[in-house]
């Protein structure tokens, strides 16, 4: 991974409503360089107030990359999302000694950092198949036939995943073959360095933060944004903190009030899971928001 010491890529990651963003753009600044969003929702073009997308004014201080540039009609992935970072890498690295990824989607962090293994492309027709048996009979429905094709995954996936469950189960029933036994785990040796850097705050301090975000987002119009969205709600894109509570409002199913409570409260869960993602890789340094000047001293 360490192969070229004059190259460094500067992950900065950490749960929601941390900080991320204006410390990658004070950190992108004072190195001079650009910013590889690593967030698998920003990356679309119609998803803005209800992903923290950076707003304009901060678009333009510095050059971002993979911020609003396909659509919630693309198909997209991991797997695509490590091709495209690494050939935009080698490119911008011609030009600087240091690139600052930032984001709070792990899978996308690590795809970059490590690699990710080469499995099948999805077969659409499977794929609407399986998520039609979770909407007709639930998350237990394909959790059973995970366990029956391949006991081994289905003790370490995390079980409350429809999307990972759904796509493991692909792989098992498209080929035959376990969906472990086809993960190989192996490193991808990479041509640069990489320092990864994790923000975080007291707890507390931190879900009021993620609740003050959310009542941002509301008067910033949030609701409009879904409102537009809702003919699309089934599509995996929209399948997203923020605008699936919405949805639940627009179906009649509950009040306005209920869904921003929902949404405050799927915010916090969520900052809880990137939390324990990130905290499993002992590579990450932990920082407060505040602590930039510690953060220049390890380049």
């Amino acid at each position: 991974m360490n192969s070229n010491h004059s190259k460094k890529l500067i992950v900065i990651a950490g749960p929601t409503a941390v900080g991320k963003t204006d410390f990658a753009i004070q950190l992108a600044k004072y190195l001079k360089t650009e910013i590889i969003s690593a967030d698998s929702r920003q990356i679309y073009k119609e998803l803005s107030i209800g992903t923290a997308k950076p707003n304009a004014e901060q678009l333009k201080e510095v050059k971002h990359h993979f911020v609003g540039n396909i659509s919630i009609h693309d198909y997209y992935n991991a797997a695509r999302f490590e091709l495209e970072v690494i050939n935009l890498l080698s490119s911008l690295f011609k030009n600087h000694d240091y690139l600052v990824m930032v984001g709070g989607s792990g899978l996308y962090i690590d795809t970059v950092c490590n690699g990710i293994d080469d499995l099948p492309d999805v077969d659409e027709e499977l794929r609407k198949e399986l998520n039609l048996l979770y909407k007709k009979e639930g998350i237990d429905s394909i959790r059973n036939k995970l366990k029956e094709l391949d006991p081994e995954f289905y003790k370490i996936i995390d079980q409350s995943n429809p999307k990972r469950i759904i796509r493991a189960l692909e792989v098992c029933m498209a080929t035959g073959i376990k969906y472990s036994e086809q993960r190989t785990n192996n490193k991808k040796n990479r041509e640069f360095e990489i320092i990864k850097i994790a923000l975080n705050l007291d707890r507390n301090i931190l879900y009021d933060k993620v609740n003050l975000r959310v009542d941002q987002m509301i008067n910033e119009g949030l609701v409009d944004e879904a409102k537009n969205l809702y003919q699309y709600r089934n599509l995996n894109a929209l399948n997203t903190v923020g605008y699936k509570e919405l949805f639940d409002y627009f179906s009649g199913s509950i009040g306005l009030e209920k869904a921003i409570e929902n949404i405050k409260t799927s915010s916090r869960r969520y900052a809880k899971r990137q939390l324990t993602w990130f905290r499993k890789d002992p590579s990450y340094q932990w920082f407060h928001p505040s602590e930039f000047e510690k953060v220049i001293r390890l380049f």
